[in-house]
């Protein structure tokens, strides 16, 4: 049998390109960028979506190119800006990563392994395996969402609106996200489905500080904008 190539080599971080929805994240992109370009990836994306000018002050000092929402529009949005920047700028694989220092840099190779040697086009965080200490409150909530996303997309994944994903350009060029806020996680989903693209879960982990956690209420409002966009668009 034929050696498999190497998890990842230097020209596929030269290709990949890291996009971060910032949003009042001064205290921690630099951190979060400084992390990025120590595990190998100069192409950071950061789009501050309607914040402080100190969030772009930051991201650019630690070396990121940074692309400014004028107002806040919400994550979904501030994710199609910079990937479609990375698309204009010629990149074979896109990661979206998260700002608040939540996700861990080392991991992204492991994100991108799967899409480099042709087993998935897109891959997704799962949590579960690696994060030992979720808060209780967040777990219900995600339990809660991972049945409802199935029962919306008919797509079983074992975590849900985890925003560690990475992608293979056309998978990029195929998810034409429309909603501007939370609720793009679950229409990425829903794309994976439509476009029976390829796609697998790896095990990441997820640091959550003292202020973490996704309210019972924002998850339901997530879920009733999901239900308006799938049946009334």
């Amino acid at each position: 049998m034929a050696a498999r190539p190497p998890r990842i080599t230097e020209s596929t971080r030269d290709n990949t390109y890291i996009v971060i929805a910032a949003y009042y994240e001064s205290d921690h992109i630099a951190d979060v960028i400084a992390g990025l370009h120590s595990a190998g990836y100069e192409n950071i994306v950061v789009v501050n979506d309607g914040s402080d000018r100190d969030t772009t002050r930051e991201a650019q000092s630690a070396g990121a190119t940074v692309l400014e929402h004028a107002v806040n529009r919400g994550q979904g949005a501030a994710l199609r800006t910079g990937m479609e920047y990375a698309l204009r700028h010629g990149a074979e694989y896109i990661v979206t990563f998260d700002a608040d220092g939540q996700h861990q840099a080392g991991e992204v190779d492991d994100m991108i392994t799967p899409i480099r040697h042709g087993d998935a086009d897109i891959t997704i965080g799962k949590r579960f395996e690696r994060t030992a200490e979720i808060p209780f409150a967040k777990r219900v909530v995600l339990y809660g969402a991972i049945l409802f996303q199935f029962i919306l997309t008919g797509v079983w994944l074992s975590d849900a609106h985890n925003g560690f994903r990475a992608m293979s350009r056309d998978a990029a060029e195929t998810l034409d996200i429309k909603q501007d806020r939370m609720g793009h996680a679950t229409e990425i989903i829903e794309y994976i489905k439509r476009y029976d693209l390829e796609y697998k879960e790896v095990p990441v982990t997820i640091t959550y500080d003292d202020e973490d956690g996704q309210s019972v209420w924002n998850a339901i409002n997530i879920a009733r904008k999901n239900l308006f966009h799938k049946f009334f668009k």
